[in-house]
């Protein structure tokens, strides 16, 4: 999944993106609320971590606009502020939740989980086809039963194709969901990571389900089942 950070505290900003990372999150950072507010309206994301006090443009004024533009990502803001009426002006303006300075990452990790989690709907965030499973929590992937090691990546790989069950997602698509917006969309890095994931979760089962649609991308479902 792919997060925008928009926090002026780099070295907070880096701490948190650092985190993020290897919990198997694309992560994208803005450090004044002009460019969060930018990259919000012009990418997209599957949620928003907006701190409140930002150079150029203030969070409260960047998660008013994004919703007047009926923008929906969901936001976790972050405060260094305390006091009950400041919280509620950030719930106002449109976040979903809030979370004051200084924190644990724990803690941020779980209320952006949390808020991932009823974006798309749901009460169980485990994902399931066939006899593979996959739990976006404890990063843990099973085939069969057996666990599958997988990469940061690969995993992020595995659950966005998961995500869109029996859909057809591009290289392009899987590119800006799974790295950052820096990244090099020309680069066949995409189609190796497919190749490893094949090997990894299809290789030892008679059920094939990650397949390719030539010219178009890729596309995970039960072959199985006609």
């Amino acid at each position: 999944m792919r997060i925008l950070l928009v926090e002026d505290e780099r070295r907070l900003s880096n701490v948190v993106k650092k985190g993020l990372i290897e919990e198997g999150f694309a992560v994208d950072q803005a450090f004044d609320g002009e460019e969060g507010q930018y990259l919000a309206e012009s990418e997209s994301y599957d949620g928003v971590i907006l701190d409140i006090m930002l150079p150029k443009l203030d969070g409260l004024e960047v998660c008013r606009e994004l919703r007047k533009k009926k923008i929906t990502v969901p936001i976790l803001m972050l405060t260094a502020k305390s006091q009950l009426e400041n919280k509620v002006t950030g719930l106002q303006t449109g976040a979903d939740d809030y979370l004051t300075k200084p924190f644990a990452f724990i803690e941020l990790k779980a209320r952006l989980q949390a808020l991932l989690r009823r974006s798309h709907n749901q009460t169980d965030m485990n994902l399931k086809i066939d006899d593979l499973e996959l739990d976006p929590i404890k990063h843990v992937a099973k085939r069969e039963g057996k666990i599958i090691i997988l990469t940061p990546k690969e995993f992020s790989i595995l659950e966005f194709l998961m995500r869109h069950q029996n859909e057809v997602v591009t290289r392009t698509q899987i590119t800006e969901h799974v790295w950052d917006y820096s990244y090099d969309s020309l680069s066949n890095v995409v189609d190796v990571f497919i190749a490893t994931l094949r090997r990894k979760v299809d290789s030892e089962s008679k059920n094939k389900l990650i397949q390719t649609i030539h010219g178009v991308g890729y596309t995970i479902k039960n072959s199985s089942i006609q």
